[in-house]
């Protein structure tokens, strides 16, 4: 049995008595406290379902105001907590009072675009339009390099800001150094060892910041350093005749960024995103209006869904097979018809990206299941597969085994031959601190991450070697994981209980995320009186109870697993089923809809 799933004297006692679901995992309570929900229910004037849940992720009476109302000023740290915070803010204002140029240098994903856009703006709101430079996936690879400093010294930048990378460049910022060309970082990635030559460099997760905001996205440190220079400004006297930069329009994009990084949604992240997607459900983004309009979303509010399944997608599209800079040029760009443009490239270029994957995925899966399981992680590579679709195949295939996986693309193309992987990781196992252990052995040309991700380019012929040290390092981690990857369940729920108004009441603990999950029910001995396939691959359904209650939901993704299978078979046998309760709009109508997830025989 693998570690993922052997049980454990230690765990709690397997909820509705599953050891094992058909997913292959085991289903636990989250642990809460009566006498906490009864307070936090009575204080707050909320039902005992809802401070159940509020409960089960760890929130005691004293901050579940906070927690259900989460404001900026309870939460935001103080800029200068970060090391060279001040000094970075300093160097930008320097600056631009000395006329110099700016170069902004974003990466490729959705969080380096948010960061991007943030300080592009801000900088245009006190009149200095910089350059941009993003990296091509493909052809450039992740962070800056010496070739693109030369570009930009060449272009007439005198002060390079980096986003979302830069702060494990090493021989680039040498190079920059070297031919005169000052470079701020501004980055939230793990780092090792000495650090680069920088003019200052921001990061809650250098070895000596003491901030203890290792959990915040690029897009939230840049948000932090917008505020740093809007206080140096006033500092200066900048804003004494000229008007102040609004911060607060552009929490959208910082929302957007934390959100599509999978970063914790706790304390300020919380607060961000909260905020962030108030900002955002009012479109006044002309670049998220647009990507909104092509993504069919309709609603007058936003959500984390939206942010992360339809807007983020669709910008990631551009570095992964467009064009690099795409995604930061729609959220900068206040001209309408720009944004239209791009956003209707972006589109089709997620509609190619998603082709793109399945059959890196199709192929991948084929491997792994050749491969065998048995690994603390998963690792798949194959000629010609696309770099910018390893990392979302990634995610899939993790989703799926409930281990860390790696997909590596190898270019024949260059000798020795390269391996360029991308990585995501399960609750509990640092992926991003194994590459970098990994990098430091020899392993490896180039990598690292955060615990929930990583990037590396690896030897072709030593990807072996590199299994071998991925798998007994993480071992442990994995087995001491156990209880994280089980599937945490809020409680019971009856077919009858689950209503409208029971849906809607969990909106209070949103937004949902990474740290903060949907809550998630069981519903006990049901049988499937109906189902059938939808779309490509979903389920839709109804439960009946041993009373002849009805319940309607929908499974997505499952038809081709065991889920979907047991679905439809639509037999006698009985199940218990876990899932979340959505509010479903239909026809101007609010109804109940359970969105399930896994199923267990029900042992009777």
């Amino acid at each position: 049995m693998s570690p993922d799933t052997e049980p454990r004297e230690d765990l709690p006692a397997a909820y509705l008595g599953v050891e094992r679901s058909l997913t292959g995992r085991r289903w636990i309570a989250r642990p809460v406290n009566d006498a906490d929900i009864a307070v936090i229910a009575r204080q707050q004037q909320i039902s005992d379902s809802l401070a159940r849940v509020l409960s089960g992720r760890g929130v005691e009476p004293g901050a579940a105001a906070e927690f259900l109302r989460p404001r900026l000023k309870d939460s935001f740290p103080d800029p200068s907590d970060f090391q060279d915070m001040d000094r970075a803010a300093s160097l930008v204002w320097d600056a631009l009072d000395a006329g110099r140029s700016l170069a902004v240098f974003a990466d490729y994903d959705v969080d380096g675009a948010t960061s991007s856009a943030q300080l592009r703006r801000w900088l245009r709101a006190v009149g200095h339009e910089a350059m941009l430079y993003v990296p091509d996936r493909v052809a450039e690879g992740y962070g800056p390099s010496a070739a693109a400093f030369d570009i930009l010294h060449g272009q007439g930048a005198e002060l390079v800001i980096t986003l979302d990378c830069g702060a494990t460049s090493h021989a680039p910022l040498e190079h920059a150094r070297e031919i005169g060309l000052e470079v701020i970082v501004i980055d939230h990635h793990l780092m090792d060892g000495d650090l680069p030559p920088t003019a200052a460099l921001v990061n809650p997760n250098r070895p000596d910041d003491t901030s203890g905001c290792g959990h915040l996205a690029a897009a939230g440190v840049s948000f932090v350093f917008l505020v740093a220079l809007n206080r140096e400004g006033r500092r200066r006297g900048r804003f004494d005749d000229a008007p102040e930069p609004d911060l607060m329009q552009w929490l959208d994009l910082a929302a957007l960024g934390t959100i599509c990084d999978v970063v914790a949604l706790s304390g300020i992240n919380r607060a961000l995103t909260a905020q962030g997607l108030k900002a955002m459900g009012s479109w006044h983004n002309p670049g998220l209006r647009q990507l909104a309009l092509v993504s069919g979303i309709k609603d007058d509010t936003a959500t984390t869904y939206h942010a992360g399944f339809l807007l983020g997608p669709r910008i990631n599209a551009g570095g992964r097979v467009g064009r690099s800079d795409l995604g930061a040029r729609l959220l900068a760009t206040d001209d309408e018809d720009e944004a239209a443009g791009i956003a209707a490239e972006l589109d089709a270029l997620n509609t190619e990206r998603r082709a793109i994957e399945a059959e890196v995925m199709e192929e991948a899966l084929a491997q792994i299941e050749r491969q065998g399981q048995d690994r603390a992680i998963l690792v798949a590579s194959g000629e010609g597969w696309h770099a910018g679709v390893i990392g979302v195949v990634a995610g899939r295939v993790k989703e799926r085994y409930g281990k860390p996986v790696i997909i590596i693309g190898l270019d024949t193309g260059v000798s020795p031959v390269l391996g360029k992987g991308s990585g995501r990781s399960v609750a509990g196992v640092n992926l991003g601190g194994a590459i970098s252990a990994a990098r430091q052995a020899g392993l490896l040309i180039s990598g690292g991450g955060h615990a929930m991700a990583g990037g590396l380019t690896v030897d072709a012929e030593r990807i072996h070697e590199l299994v071998a040290f991925l798998d007994e390092r993480l071992a442990p981690e994995l087995a001491a994981a156990t209880d994280a990857m089980a599937l945490r369940l809020d409680g019971l729920l009856t077919a009858p209980g689950v209503s409208p108004e029971l849906a809607g009441s969990f909106q209070a603990a949103a937004p949902f995320g990474q740290g903060n999950s949907e809550p998630r029910f069981a519903l006990a001995d049901l049988r499937v009186s109906f189902a059938q396939r939808v779309g490509k691959d979903h389920v839709r359904f109804t439960l009946t109870d041993g009373g002849g209650a009805t319940l309607q939901g929908i499974s997505f993704r499952t038809a081709d697993g065991p889920v979907g299978e047991a679905l439809l078979a639509a037999d006698e046998r009985r199940w218990h089923v876990a899932g979340r309760v959505k509010l479903d709009q239909w026809n101007g109508r609010n109804r109940a809809q359970f969105q399930l997830e896994d199923m267990a025989t029900a042992i009777r």
